[in-house]
């Protein structure tokens, strides 16, 4: 199984991203990556891996690509003169059908430019959103779209975030009817802007739905949904700071059985309590958002990601190839894809090189 990988994207450059992507080979041993960026700068990296990442050298692959596109670039900008950056390179990978999955962790918009470019939709949705999944009550989680490809939304794209992220949640989470919600400031039918009160109203009318109506931000985090939708704005503003929050929470629980002696001693014995919750709060085990409605599998990492949330973004598009969700996504929304996993003949154990 092929994946190609934006090695520039990321704001620690790309010893994140090359020690990610290894970390990942040695988790995943189906897995062959195709690392994009300047040569001899990759394969510098490449060659002072740390030991226990040194086996998984043989399996990255570097293709040159000269040019980066830089975090603050216009995504008009990068249409016009980014051909030769390893984002575009990475995504014509995808496009070709020579990699089953893209994952970049550089600038969003211009990802999402040349990600339309390259791949095309699937169903006539003009616009993909970015998805990902956080954690709720009881071991749950819930997919929250979109996070910040598009920052404003009609009632229409907002029915199509609804429908795009019922087929992931019934198919990588396996529910039969996940229940779908608007995010909203209330639950009375007043409340909200006129695309939210529009977009609830046309949900309303798709029996094949379970559709709950308006949830609170609170709602999110107690599973009151298993997707909630919302504009780009709203829902980077969720996600950035649920994350602060919990990394504030676990924090403050270390800060306070450090404050004393007596303290320390109960620490000492929730050690294993505390490793868990800090594994289950802390937000690199969620990195890696879908750019869902693209007709080929693309995962955009969290631009600030080190190698261990990058290597979680890569193992989030092995998940996508498994689940093979653009044909899910064209199949149940109409319209073929341009471009397939299935083609490559990637299904579960697939050993593909």
């Amino acid at each position: 199984m092929r994946i190609a990988i934006d090695a520039m994207g990321g704001d620690l450059g790309p010893r994140a991203t090359v020690r990610g992507a290894a970390g990942a080979a040695l988790q995943d041993t189906r897995l062959a990556l195709r690392l994009f960026g300047p040569r001899a700068r990759l394969e510098r990296e490449i060659a002072s891996l740390p030991r226990r990442l040194a086996a998984a050298g043989s399996r990255l692959e570097v293709v040159d690509a000269p040019d980066e596109i830089a975090p603050g670039l216009r995504p008009s900008e990068a249409l016009r003169h980014g051909r030769d950056s390893s984002m575009a390179r990475m995504l014509d990978c995808v496009a070709s059908g020579e990699a089953c999955a893209g994952v970049s962790g550089g600038n969003t918009g211009a990802l999402m430019a040349l990600g339309r470019r390259a791949l095309g939709t699937v169903a006539g949705i003009p616009r993909p959103a970015i998805s990902t999944a956080i954690p709720t009550r009881d071991q749950g989680r819930c997919y929250l779209l979109d996070l910040g490809a598009n920052v404003e939304a009609s009632a229409d794209r907002l029915v199509d975030f609804a429908r795009m992220g019922e087929v992931m949640a019934r198919h990588v989470d396996g529910l039969v009817r996940p229940r779908v919600a608007l995010l909203n400031v209330g639950v009375e039918g007043t409340k909200g802007t006129a695309s939210v009160r529009q977009a609830d109203a046309r949900l309303r009318e798709l029996p094949e739905f379970a559709y709950g109506g308006y949830v609170e931000g609170d709602g999110i985090f107690a599973g009151a949904a298993d997707v909630v939708v919302c504009d780009g704005f709203v829902g980077n503003a969720v996600l950035k700071a649920s994350e602060g929050l919990a990394r504030m929470l676990v924090a403050r629980v270390q800060q306070t059985f450090e404050a004393h002696w007596g303290s320390r001693l109960v620490g000492l014995a929730a050690r294993p309590a505390l490793r868990r919750l800090r594994g289950e709060l802390d937000p690199v085990r969620y990195n890696g958002a879908s750019l869902l409605g693209l007709s080929g599998i693309v995962v955009k990492s969290h631009g600030g990601a080190d190698a261990e949330g990058f290597r979680y973004a890569v193992l989030r598009a092995v998940q996508e190839v498994e689940h093979d969700l653009p044909r899910r996504l064209a199949r149940e929304l109409g319209g073929a894809p341009r471009h397939s996993t299935s083609r490559l003949g990637v299904t579960g154990g697939d050993d593909r090189q």
